[in-house]
């Protein structure tokens, strides 16, 4: 929704929840195969993945100016953060399973978590060094930072963000983005955490 407020484009919202069942519903998942939000109706095309979405939305409003140009060295840094940002949804979503969704008599797997812990922390360290401009492409705002914050804002679930100042004054700027309080305004209650953050047990 964020990409589609920078753009200026109307949309309209259907929410569906992994807690109630909708994402696992045979409608839903006739739109989306893996069952995964988000999913984008466009003029009687459906579109599922969010770097898929993403660029394809960019390369239909080209004139956003939200993605740089085909074939230019930006072009490929820009590509290479969606490609990042999936890791780190990866990572993410992962922790997600092992931390929030399974419950006894399923237990979570306290290396595993470990394991996933410090790989988040560790690409969220490499953008912390990579970061010497105010946005992640140098021209500046892009659809990079749309792929980008999404996991860093989920991130402070799992990791102490306060050690990444860089990436931390640059989400600032980013939630000062109009565009942003939009959509958050319309993106509906969070109802996958339980607590405001989870901690690597002691015993791992």
């Amino acid at each position: 929704m964020w990409l589609l407020e920078e753009m200026g484009l109307d949309y309209e919202v259907r929410y569906y929840s992994i807690r109630d069942g909708s994402m696992r519903s045979a409608a839903f998942l006739a739109l989306s195969p893996a069952g995964r939000v988000p999913v984008l109706e466009h003029h009687g095309a459906v579109w599922f993945e969010s770097a898929a979405i993403v660029q394809l939305l960019c390369e239909t409003y080209p004139e956003a100016g939200l993605m740089p140009a085909l074939g230019s060295a930006e072009r490929a840094r820009c590509l290479e953060i969606f490609g990042y940002a999936e890791t780190v949804g990866c990572l993410l979503e992962n922790l997600n399973l092992n931390q929030v969704f399974l419950r006894p008599p399923a237990q979570p797997s306290p290396v595993v978590v470990k394991l996933l812990n410090a790989r988040l922390r560790t690409s969220l360290a490499a953008m912390e060094a990579r970061m010497e401009a105010d946005y992640l492409l140098p021209s500046g705002f892009s659809a990079a930072d749309v792929m980008f914050a999404y996991g860093f804002e989920l991130a402070r679930y799992y990791v102490d963000l306060a050690a990444y100042p860089r990436l931390m004054a640059y989400w600032a700027r980013l939630r000062a983005r109009p565009g942003y309080s939009r959509a958050k305004a319309r993106d509906g209650v969070q109802d996958i955490y339980t607590q405001e953050f989870y901690p690597v047990s002691e015993g791992t």
